[in-house]
């Protein structure tokens, strides 16, 4: 057994979700957010760091790291979990971040995802986004979509990702999981492919350059169901970023294409939960309307929280709504709902004292 696995060991079974690890510094486990010295350990020296370190990557990925300086690639450890891992410089030598990917793909009930973005499984094509900054949940969330497309459609399922994480067994659907560098030579080249491979739906792990967003949009209109991650926290702030990624004298034929593939944005945020044992996921989310397209072409959203605001009862929700909510829930606390919000005036600031409750 790699001594590096007693480490991602006490992580996986201690329901961490990072291991950090840095030459000059002893290793930290992040737990509820938190990050926490691991006990029994002390500081690193960049040649036992190595060591560690390349007794867990394949050959491949460590020659990959030496020429590179950076490396990713995943990790199993059998009974406990598979870790995204990876590798790079620093100024005291060499570090690296493993996330854990459960084994267990958590369902859409088991997360408790509102009835609305479960809907966006029923869709037979267009553009999905599942939007927040790293470490979110943004991955568990698409597993749970993903899984629940497996086991109740008859679907070609295709996932692009930079490594593989949840591993899909195959159940009414046929899942092709591709891995970046080793199934395919980018993002870009997949997704080309994933058209021509009588796919039903594709999951784009992350939408991160400008071909990668041409192509996502592009499947999604000609009839494919696309699932996509891009770090940003609302929905106006995704469309602007999907149309500034190109240059101006192409962004109006990208929202006109936007506007016909866009089927809904859920941008996610993670909150510690008010007893202090978990975390708990807020959602804001939009879905297609009729006032959608018009919005997305014209290049006007500023308009996108009207358009949440009365699509409400289809189950959209703006981000500072679901954080109310949850507040007043009982689910986080009004101090950590602040953080987050827009409009901080409806949360209490972290230090107020609440006022008092009438006798």
């Amino acid at each position: 057994m790699a001594k590096l696995d007693e480490l991602l060991r006490i992580l996986g079974e201690g329901g961490g979700s990072d291991l950090h690890l840095a030459a000059g510094a002893a290793p930290r486990l992040r737990h509820r957010g938190e990050l926490a010295p691991a006990d029994g350990w002390s500081v690193l020296a960049d040649a036992e760091l190595r060591d560690l370190l390349a007794e867990v990557a394949g050959a491949e990925q460590w020659k990959e790291f030496e020429e590179q300086h950076d490396a990713d690639f995943a990790y199993g450890l059998p009974g406990v979990a598979r870790f995204r891992a990876n590798y790079f410089v620093q100024n005291h030598g060499v570090g690296a971040v493993f996330r854990v990917i459960p084994e267990k793909i958590l369902t859409i009930a088991e997360l408790g995802l509102p009835p609305a973005i479960a809907s966006l499984t029923e869709l037979d094509k267009g553009l999905v986004l599942v939007t927040g900054p790293t470490g979110s949940g943004k991955s568990t969330t698409l597993a749970a979509l993903i899984d629940h497309i497996n086991a109740t459609r008859s679907r070609h399922i295709v996932t692009i990702e930079d490594p593989v994480e949840f591993v899909h067994a195959n159940k009414r659907s046929v899942v092709s999981h591709r891995e970046v560098g080793a199934h395919t030579s980018g993002f870009g080249p997949a997704l080309r492919s994933a058209i021509r491979q009588d796919a039903d739906v594709v999951l784009v792990g992350e939408m991160r350059d400008t071909e990668t967003i041409g192509l996502a949009v592009t499947a999604a209109e000609m009839g494919l169901l696309v699932f996509g991650t891009l770090h940003t926290n609302s929905a106006p702030k995704t469309i602007d970023r999907i149309v500034d990624a190109f240059p101006a004298r192409e962004q109006n034929q990208v929202r006109l294409s936007l506007s016909e593939s866009l089927a809904g944005i859920v941008s996610q945020l993670l909150l510690p939960t008010a007893d202090g044992k978990g975390r708990c996921a807020v959602h804001e989310i939009l879905l297609r309307t009729s006032g959608l397209a018009n919005v997305i072409r014209e290049g006007n959203t500023s308009m996108l929280g009207s358009i949440i605001q009365s699509g409400r009862a289809a189950g959209m929700q703006c981000m500072d709504d679901a954080l109310h909510a949850a507040v007043t829930s009982g689910q986080v606390l009004s101090t950590d709902a602040y953080l987050k919000a827009t409009d901080k005036s409806r949360f209490r600031a972290p230090g107020e004292v609440a006022e008092p409750t009438a006798a």
